[in-house]
């Protein structure tokens, strides 16, 4: 159950970041959650980033741990 839920965290923060990214790249004033960081358009961008990268490696190792349990085909 705790794979369960660490994967689904991350395939949120996957998912909330990329869609801020690509909002943040077609409207440069548009910082979303990230507006509190300051620091311009290439740091909030990079930030965007990195937050994608980390939920795609939460939810892939959270993915293999679980398929190592048995508990997913």
């Amino acid at each position: 159950m705790k794979y369960d839920i660490l994967q689904i965290i991350g395939a949120a923060l996957m998912v909330g970041f990329a869609q801020g990214a690509i909002r943040l790249l077609i409207d440069h004033d548009s910082t979303g959650l990230l507006g509190w960081l300051g620091g311009g358009f290439a740091l909030t961008l990079a930030a965007h980033g990195a937050l994608v990268a980390v939920g795609v490696l939460l939810t892939g190792w959270s993915h293999t741990r679980a398929k190592a349990l048995g508990r997913r085909g």
